[in-house]
């Protein structure tokens, strides 16, 4: 069986890339720019797992160019209800390195990569690449809260936009921060969260959660990172999407920029 290697060419698209994608560029408010865009783009996902499977899924069928997804966890059997990556047969395996491998099965046309870790302040240089250039988006698909705090730290530090995400039990939420435009960040939402240990015990594995609300959070977020890397606007400014499952409602809540926010009003 022949392997066929990513394009290394972003300024065109190749026959097999038209052809998988061909469905994509006929949509109006679509286009060729549109899908070069996506080509070129390089996202690091934080989390492979509910959110993250999804999302990655998606972006990578759509034509995503490169996805690093980081995640320092191993793929259990209880992660099978709602981690569209993962078989029986992952059980013990690193969820970053499976996540990439079946992400490259399904579209070899892009670039995939996991990483085995989990990111801090200190590491964050080096695991994003930084050297490299910035990424051109971060995907936040982790399942607490200090974590996410953390996450939005480096957005701000290295100025970097965040597209941050939530599921849990029958609900989900959704932002896109843009720290170069000083509109706010995760702190100026939701607050000094990370030594509320209360709140940060709420997670998935002890509060639960219905497949379908990462399936939709996940995709979501994907939808809102194709219209961020493809065409160049942010469909959630200044904007926090709430979707709750068990009423099968969305709504939008506005939100701007704490002028005193320790995190990014500095």
């Amino acid at each position: 069986m022949t392997t066929k290697t990513p394009s290394t060419d972003n300024r065109s698209l190749t026959d097999a890339e038209l052809l998988r994608y061909a469905r994509q560029v006929l949509l109006t408010g679509w286009d060729i720019d549109a899908q070069l865009r996506l080509k070129s783009a390089r996202i690091v996902m934080i989390g492979a797992g509910g959110l993250g499977c999804p999302a990655s899924e998606t972006l990578v069928r759509a034509g995503l160019g490169e996805v690093h997804l980081i995640d320092d966890d191993v793929i259990e059997m209880s992660n099978l209800q709602r981690q569209s990556l993962f078989l029986p047969s992952d059980i013990g395996a690193a969820k970053a390195l499976t996540a990439a491998q079946m992400l490259k099965q399904i579209n070899p046309l892009i670039s995939a990569k996991g990483t085995v870790a989990r990111l801090t302040l200190d590491n964050a240089y080096e695991l994003l690449e930084l050297a490299a250039g910035k990424p051109d988006l971060l995907l936040d698909c982790t399942d607490n809260f200090a974590t996410r705090d953390i996450i939005n730290r480096i957005s701000v530090r290295y100025q970097i936009p965040l597209l941050s995400a939530s599921a849990i039990a029958m609900q989900g939420q959704l932002a896109l921060y843009e720290p170069q435009l000083k509109s706010g960040c995760y702190h100026c939402v939701f607050g000094d969260v990370s030594t509320d240990e209360a709140v940060d015990e709420r997670t998935c594995a002890n509060s639960g959660v219905l497949a379908s609300t990462t399936a939709i959070i996940g995709n979501l977020q994907a939808n809102a990172a194709l219209h961020y890397l493809g065409l160049n606007t942010n469909p959630l400014t200044g904007k926090l999407l709430l979707w709750d499952g068990s009423r099968m409602q969305q709504r939008m809540m506005g939100y701007r920029q704490d002028t005193s926010c320790p995190i990014c009003a500095l």
